[in-house]
């Protein structure tokens, strides 16, 4: 049933809100690697690659965000549309920042957990996801803290509900790597102990609090 129902269902993608397509190809690449399939885990990874970089922003990208293959968002307008009308990028900004934090959230879990499951095979993708998910954590984490948003972010106002996502992140990037993220520490500390969204993740406290191997 994975392999002919559940697989074919999410192996393609979508390019609808970036959380989709991320959670999309989480599930795909844990079905690739419990089916022992890597022409699925390398296509599930493909695009993985391909949607990440145009779901968090970098200052290094330039002025407009990336986008992903196949997307047709080839014009500014386009662009600013998508992200949900937001014409200022900052770093760490996603592209659902401006929707809400709580599908914001379910993208950059879905990073972790990809990143986490390649990691496992043999296969670092921190070198080329790392500092965005480091940058879209601490982003988030900072206004999910309670500091106001300047006017140019989301019309100066932002939906939060970000929900447990923090851990695996943080975990990988903090705990592993040594990399400083005060505001994603901050925040992890006070969820503790991480519950579950009663979607994909759950109990991740248990699972990778302070846990680095």
């Amino acid at each position: 049933m994975l392999r002919t129902v559940y697989l074919p269902k999410v192996i393609g993608g979508s390019n609808s809100n970036g959380n989709w397509e991320l959670v999309m190809m989480e599930a795909a690449t844990g079905i690739s690697v419990f089916l022992d399939d890597r022409a699925d885990y390398d296509k599930a990874i493909a695009k993985f690659r391909g949607r990440v970089p145009a779901y968090v922003y970098l200052e290094s990208d330039g002025s407009l965000p990336k986008t992903a293959p196949g997307s047709g968002l080839d014009t500014r307008d386009k662009i600013i549309k998508y992200w949900q009308g937001q014409s200022t990028f900052v770093t760490g900004l996603t592209q659902e920042t401006c929707r809400d934090f709580t599908h914001t959230g379910y993208g950059i879990a879905s990073i972790a957990h990809v990143a986490e499951t390649s990691r496992i095979q043999g296969q670092d993708l921190y070198p080329e996801v790392g500092e965005r998910l480091q940058q879209a954590l601490g982003f988030q984490s900072k206004y999910e803290l309670g500091e106001a948003p300047p006017s140019w972010l989301c019309g100066g106002s932002v939906k939060r509900g970000l929900g447990p996502i923090t851990e695996v992140g943080y975990n990988a990037l903090h705990n592993r790597l040594g990399i400083a993220m005060a505001n994603t520490q901050k925040l992890t500390e006070r969820q503790r102990p991480a519950g579950t969204n009663s979607l994909f993740l759950g109990w991740e406290t248990l699972t990778h609090g302070d846990n680095p191997s």
